[in-house]
């Protein structure tokens, strides 16, 4: 009988241990993002906020994207248990400066919303280069093993690219039309920066650290 039980015993273990595994196995856990969950959580409100511009102004369109930002930040929450540094700080300057070209009736305020989250980035990069402690790899390190000195380099590049964008930003708004700039707020950004993170692969293959093994 102590035989026959203790082999019960190890069976039901054995199942339970394929079951965990068939779970694990069976796709990524709820807590980490998909590509096509993130890409909609990062695109919808910005799609958002150039349909409500073509069909009632900017002004409509800065309410709408404000509303949408903060359903995407508490989708986020809900679906992932967790919302990354960047998208909060876009989404405090959105209700900031969104809320202040509201009261103000100026657009101007939610044109600067770009350039001043690329300021911010740029900074805090800066800072934590100057401190030797890459922000990067507090961000991406569990999906990017690089060395120190990669991460430094690579902080050198991304802080130009913010930079970058932020000039950009000020020459579009301040010698295009509205819509040509929510235009290329929706369509141009995203792209530009999808193309200059996809460059950066040879220098992160370059300083990747060995897989333990």
């Amino acid at each position: 009988m102590p035989t026959i039980s203790g082999a019960r015993s190890r069976a039901m273990k054995a199942k339970m241990q394929q079951r965990r595994r068939g779970k694990n196995a069976g796709g990524a856990k709820p807590s980490e993002p998909t590509q096509a969950l993130k890409l909609a959580i990062e695109l919808g409100p910005l799609l958002i906020f150039f349909a409500a511009n073509y069909a009632a102004g900017i002004y409509a369109a800065t309410g709408a994207f404000m509303v949408a930002t903060l359903v995407a930040l508490a989708a986020a929450w809900w679906l992932f248990h967790k919302v990354p540094i960047m998208p909060i700080v876009s989404g405090v300057v959105v209700f900031v400066f969104g809320g202040l070209t509201l009261y103000l009736q100026d657009e101007t305020f939610i044109k600067l919303k770009p350039t001043i989250v690329y300021v911010t980035f740029a900074l805090l990069l800066a800072g934590g280069y100057l401190m030797k402690k890459p922000l990067l790899a507090l961000l991406f390190g569990p999906m990017f093993n690089l060395t120190h000195e990669g991460w430094q380099k690579l902080t050198i590049r991304w802080i130009v690219f913010f930079v970058a964008m932020a000039i950009l930003n000020e020459f579009m708004w301040r010698n295009f039309s509205t819509d040509t700039w929510v235009s290329f707020k929706a369509f141009g950004f995203l792209p530009i920066t999808f193309a200059f993170a996809m460059a950066q692969l040879p220098l992160m293959q370059r300083y990747a650290l060995p897989e333990k093994g």
